[in-house]
């Protein structure tokens, strides 16, 4: 004969719930506990709830500025640690040509404050970021990916972008959110942890990292133009990217859009980019980049 199956009542990992949904039906006291406390909860992600700069885009911050500024001072002692013997000087070509493209990006980037940025000696990374504070880190790995200034621009744009939009203290907010549903799934179903943990990571934390690198690809598309850089090398550089990263990582699984559809968005955004541009009057300085402008 087959095996009878548990009723969902008699599962341990329904018990939590049915205990739960049994004290919803019975008990006034329960009911009215869990709307206040339901309220409460709702009033404080609703007060929290802001839109992102330019973008619009909701987004939960709960943690200040000043918090973030303080995660920027950590990082960056932890950086200039792990790189100091690797920083190149100031008379070195690199960081010459990194130096020329902030100081024309950075009249339009939004930063405030000074700005401190070094050049890491390390063929084999190609990355770069900004940490909180304006503290700017360029690998030399980097450059090849760029080919020419307005290549590199398009780069610098997307990391000051993510330091304009503040998302570090975004990135600093969601573990309280989370934390929250976590706690709220395993008081209503036993030995959800797992699953709610899951489901937060696909649901919620992956999408609003893809959303916040969208959202920097943008920002720094219009920063770059802005700056009288050729807008149209940004789909260049990320093409070049793309090849040379060899991972094929779903969209759905990865903290960054798939190539193909981070490219679709810039042609999507290229009209509004170039009319910034022509907005900047830069039609004479692009035109001298050409000859003299090399990366």
């Amino acid at each position: 004969m087959p095996r009878k199956q548990p009723e969902p009542a008699d599962r341990p990992n329904y018990h939590r719930f049915h205990e739960t949904r049994e004290l919803w039906r019975t008990s006034e006291q329960f009911r009215v506990g869990v709307t206040l406390v339901g309220g409460c909860i709702v009033v404080w992600i609703g007060s929290n709830m802001e839109r992102a700069p330019v973008t619009g885009r909701w987004r939960f911050v709960c943690v200040s500025e000043e918090y973030e500024a303080e995660l920027g001072r950590t990082s960056y002692e932890h950086a200039m640690e792990d790189y100091r013997d690797q920083i190149l000087r100031p008379d070195d070509p690199r960081h010459k040509i990194v130096g020329r493209v902030l100081e024309r990006l950075l009249p339009n980037s939004g930063l405030k404050g000074d700005v401190e940025f070094h050049v890491i000696e390390d063929d084999d990374e190609v990355n770069a970021f900004v940490i909180p504070g304006n503290k700017i880190f360029v690998f030399s790995g980097i450059m090849p990916i760029c080919n020419n200034e307005d290549g590199l621009a398009s780069i610098l744009g997307h990391e000051i972008a993510h330091n304009v939009a503040h998302h570090v203290q975004e990135n600093a907010s969601l573990p309280y959110l989370t934390t929250l549903i976590l706690g709220l799934a395993s008081f209503f179903v036993d030995n959800s942890a797992q699953l709610t943990q899951f489901v937060l990571s696909y649901g919620l934390e992956l999408p609003n990292s893809r959303a916040q690198e969208t959202e920097a690809d943008y920002l720094g598309l219009l920063m770059m133009a802005q700056s009288c850089y050729n807008p149209e090398e940004a789909l260049k550089v990320w093409d070049r990217m793309a090849k040379a990263d060899q991972s094929a990582t779903p969209q759905f699984l990865s903290t960054h859009p798939t190539d193909r559809n981070r490219l679709k968005r810039f042609q999507q955004w290229l009209p509004e980019a170039i009319e910034k541009q022509a907005q900047s009057q830069c039609g004479h300085m692009t035109q001298h980049c050409q000859y003299f402008c090399t990366c």
